[in-house]
């Protein structure tokens, strides 16, 4: 392997290689996946001269800490979080020079859940399905990193002009998730449909990359029988049988059995992936474009 590379010395609880995902092969059962806050993804790729698509690193919680072979240009956004290059500090959000051998330390996030540091170049592990996304759902993709893993970079882009201002919304302290009642929605009871819409919800610690859990007061079903497995789409709000809305997120399978009952707006599936455990959610419904 060239010395265009990364090791990895601390993998923290969860980082994965994300990229803009794999859309596309759904009839082959194959999720998107992908980075689950997209524009913080863009947005490290651009500090870096990367374009939009490269491949990033998606850290969880507690972030990871980053050996580079070469000198690389690193930046991280997505969750504030301490960003410190041999033990000094340095700046979130903004493009930091980093010495060849020199150890990058992405600390815990300070608010939200997932930080995204991209490296100029990008991540060059080989494509899977024309993606280099973890996807831990079915498997594709590289394996979450462990520590001592190491990862190829591609050839850096020409630096871009200096950005004195990155643009950076902070995790919600409420997520509101705008909805499109359907196609299930006939399945649940008139008060349970209006308790979706009007009453609080809570982001369960089991939500992963696959869905966002919920805790609150389940939905009735008016239809009991069970639905035939059909097609699941990003941000499609399904039930399972304790009653407590589930968000599909990007790992999410292709198919499912349980009632759909609505559909979150694209726009809003960005803050899901910030939100952390407790944060309360209401589902705010909204007529069909």
């Amino acid at each position: 392997m060239s010395d265009r590379a990364l090791a990895v010395v601390r993998a923290g609880a969860l980082t994965t290689v994300q990229d803009q995902g794999r859309p596309g092969h759904a009839h082959l059962g194959v999720p998107r996946s992908g980075a689950l806050d997209p524009p913080a993804a863009a947005l490290a790729n651009r500090l870096v001269a990367n374009p939009d698509g490269a491949a990033v690193l998606e850290t969880t919680v507690d972030g990871c800490a980053l050996r580079p072979r070469s000198a690389v240009t690193v930046a991280v956004t997505g969750a504030p979080c301490p960003v410190r290059v041999n033990g000094r500090p340095a700046a979130w959000g903004a493009p930091v020079r980093v010495p060849a051998g020199a150890v990058v330390d992405v600390g815990s996030a300070r608010a939200g859940l997932r930080s995204y540091v991209a490296v100029s170049g990008g991540v060059a592990v080989d494509p899977v399905l024309g993606s280099r996304s973890t996807d831990l759902l079915s498997g594709l993709g590289p394996p979450p990193l462990t520590d001592g893993t190491v990862l190829p970079l591609g050839s850096p882009g020409t630096p871009h002009a200096r950005v004195d201002v990155v643009p950076h919304r902070a995790p919600p302290g409420e997520l509101v998730l705008r909805v499109t009642l359907g196609p299930r929605d006939g399945w649940f009871t008139g008060p349970a449909v209006r308790t979706l819409t009007t009453r609080a919800y809570r982001v369960s610690p089991a939500s992963n990359r696959i869905g966002l859990r919920t805790e609150g007061p389940p939905l009735e079903r008016a239809v009991t029988g069970e639905l035939p497995s059909e097609g699941m789409v990003l941000g499609a709000v399904q039930v399972p049988p304790d009653g407590r809305p589930v968000v599909f997120l990007a790992d999410h399978p292709t198919t499912g059995g349980y009632p759909v009952i609505a559909v979150v707006r694209p726009a809003d599936l960005p803050a899901a992936a910030q939100a952390i455990p407790g944060t309360p959610v209401r589902f705010l419904a909204v007529r069909r474009r």
